[in-house]
């Protein structure tokens, strides 16, 4: 809505956005994110007849219509056997499938900030700097039916944008988009319904100027909480003066640092697998080794008797000395055959101790074989965690401060 042009309808919150309330099937035209990779979720409305077309594959609506939120779909094409994930949607989620409109709130920091301002179920919250409403939705599921986001915008492609994504998520009935410079008009003209929030988060790059207009529209009779969202150190030295000029306590700054964990499990590899594994390695070394000398030697036997062979022919010896030699000749050829049979014949199974699963060191000793999947049954596992050696830094500074309640009028 325009600053100027308020609405102050006042409805009851719609039951069936996905951000509010958790369904477990798919409906048609209902908001799903399809998961690619760690880092390409798409949000997507089925309809029949449609399809999503990825380098995964193509993947008919139709076969996500009525299908479990967190199904794992197959690819419909017959070149390419992908799959991707149908998830129900989360702010959490939604923030990495969203158009970046502005630089958005992450995770790390949206959870601490909601922590520090003790938004809960039924909290009236003012937002100002709507941006891609990234943090809007955040509020919105943590407030919940009973609470109110107002929102406010200054680049009006951004706040259409934004007002039409909260209508589209069934959320307009606790999220209230306002167009305007709250720097300079202040929060009162956008809304002629009484405010009374008692938590404030201001991500504008003039903090400042638009702290001494919220004490007309903040909570009297309870603590309210603030926090800026600041890139720099010069708007935090700014936001701080004017916080303690209007009376604002407990004033602090934090820069908020993650790494992300991963748990999985390790196979668990015992003293005489790794034993084992040196003595069939030494085992198979040795008959190849033997198989090799046999080998060489059959083709020598062969070669002289190809040798002898010929020079009787060319000497005139007589016939019962060319069968001789004809006898000699079969029977290198026969070794020969007989050494390559013995090597086909030979199978990694044999090398193996009987019902023992294959050692650690050979899932995929010639390139060929069994591929052992984690937690697989015959395999002995342990959970084990891993950090990242990377820290993620900040987006921005985050500034918080909190206003106690005037005291009241001795009479």
């Amino acid at each position: 809505m325009d600053i100027n042009n308020a609405d102050n309808t006042n409805g009851s919150p719609d039951s069936s956005s996905p951000f509010l309330e958790f369904k477990t099937s798919i409906p048609e035209n209902g908001l799903v994110l399809a998961w690619l990779t760690r880092d390409n979720t798409k949000p997507i409305r089925p309809e029949p007849g449609s399809a999503l077309h990825t380098r995964f594959g193509s993947f008919q609506h139709g076969s996500m219509i009525s299908s479990k939120y967190g199904t794992q779909l197959a690819s419909s094409s017959s070149t390419q056997a992908g799959f991707i994930y149908l998830l129900h949607p989360t702010p959490e989620l939604w923030s990495m499938s969203l158009p970046h409109r502005t630089q958005i709130v992450y995770t790390p920091d949206a959870s601490y900030i909601v922590q520090r301002l003790r938004i809960r179920p039924g909290s009236r919250v003012i937002e100002a700097g709507t941006g891609s409403a990234s943090f809007t939705h955040a509020l919105a599921r943590t407030v919940a039916k009973t609470g109110r986001v107002w929102t406010f915008e200054f680049h009006e492609p951004r706040f259409q944008m934004a007002e039409k994504e909260i209508e589209d998520h069934d959320l307009d009935c606790i999220v209230k988009c306002s167009h305007g410079d709250v720097c300079k008009n202040g929060f009162i003209p956008a809304f002629e319904e009484i405010l009374d929030a008692s938590a404030v988060f201001l991500d504008l790059p003039s903090p400042w100027m638009a702290i001494p207009h919220l004490k007309k529209v903040i909570s009297k009779d309870k603590i309210v909480r603030i926090c800026c969202f600041s890139p720099c150190m010069e708007q935090v030295q700014r936001t701080i003066e004017v916080l303690q000029k209007e009376g604002w306590l407990d004033i602090e700054m934090v820069e908020v640092s993650c790494k992300r964990w991963e748990a999985r499990k390790e196979m668990i590899r015992q003293p005489e697998d790794a034993i084992e594994r040196l003595r069939d390695i030494k085992r198979r070394r040795n008959e190849g080794l033997r198989k090799r000398n046999e080998r060489k030697l059959a083709e020598e036997q062969n070669q002289e008797a190809l040798s002898e062979a010929q020079e009787s022919e060319e000497g005139g010896i007589d016939s019962g000395s060319t069968a001789r030699e004809s006898g000699l000749k079969r029977k290198a050829e026969e070794a020969v055959s007989e050494t390559a049979a013995e090597e086909e014949a030979t199978t990694p199974t044999e090398k193996h101790i009987q019902d023992k699963p294959f050692l650690p060191s050979e899932y995929n000793p010639w390139g060929k074989g069994k591929r052992v999947h984690e937690g697989e049954a015959g395999y002995e596992w342990k959970d084990v965690s891993k950090v990242e050696a990377e820290l993620k830094s900040h987006t921005s500074y985050l500034t918080f401060a909190y206003l106690p309640p005037p005291f009241p009028d001795k009479g």
